[in-house]
């Protein structure tokens, strides 16, 4: 949703060239987040022009209903809202025998209690920084705490499972990201999309950050 998309065929050729773990897809239904970005048309185009895996990002109410209508690939990373499923882990453990990754979103408001019974079946906890819908939002301070939480949860009951955050990632924010425990960052508007900047130089530059961190 940060893409210019104008260019994005340009940038996705650019960002192919450059060591990313995952194309982050936001997918967003006007109804848990008041926005709209992309359906299947796009993904499909944006698939055929990427070797990147994807980490789609469904911000939307009962992700299951559209499950179906994605072109998944095994291995891609599938985030779904704890505040979206009535019935979560039947939406996990459908998405696990497809051959994916499964991740659990987490808004600012939502406890990490909300997910005890289960991270032992999930591979991402991904924690919002910002409230889901729109690129831009401020920083919520908080969520550092809830990274550093949910971090010690993990070790704690011996689980690999890996910490996303999404929201505000960007120069500012990301050593203390990292420092408190965060193993994927989604950047976006702030970061690698940065206006009057390209994303190769921008991304040189995030990397050296996170080595530094």
């Amino acid at each position: 949703m940060c893409a210019n998309w104008l260019n994005l065929k340009k940038d996705l050729d650019t960002i192919n060239k450059l060591n990313f773990d995952y194309l982050h897809l936001d997918i967003i239904d006007g109804k848990f987040a008041h926005d709209f970005t992309m359906g299947t048309t796009i993904i499909d185009n944006i698939i055929k022009n990427s070797n990147i895996n994807l980490d789609y990002h469904l911000m939307v109410n009962e992700p299951s209903n559209i499950f179906n209508t994605f072109n998944f690939k095994k291995n891609n990373l599938v985030n779904i809202h704890q505040e979206c499923s009535r019935n979560l882990h039947r939406d996990i453990t459908n998405l696990k025998k497809k051959g994916l990754k499964v991740g659990c979103a987490l808004s600012p408001a939502t406890p990490l209690e909300s997910l005890d019974y289960l991270l032992d079946d999930i591979d991402v906890v991904l924690i919002m920084t910002v409230n889901p819908g729109f690129k831009g939002q401020s920083f919520v301070p908080q969520m550092l705490n809830k990274i550093y939480d949910i971090k010690n949860i993990l070790i704690k009951r011996g689980l690999k499972t890996k910490i996303s955050v999404d929201g505000s990632v960007n120069y500012k924010t990301i050593p203390s990201m990292i420092d408190n425990g965060a193993d994927i960052l989604v950047l976006g508007s702030s970061s690698i999309f940065r206006e009057n900047s390209s994303i190769k130089k921008e991304f040189q530059k995030i990397n050296k950050l996170i080595n530094e961190s």
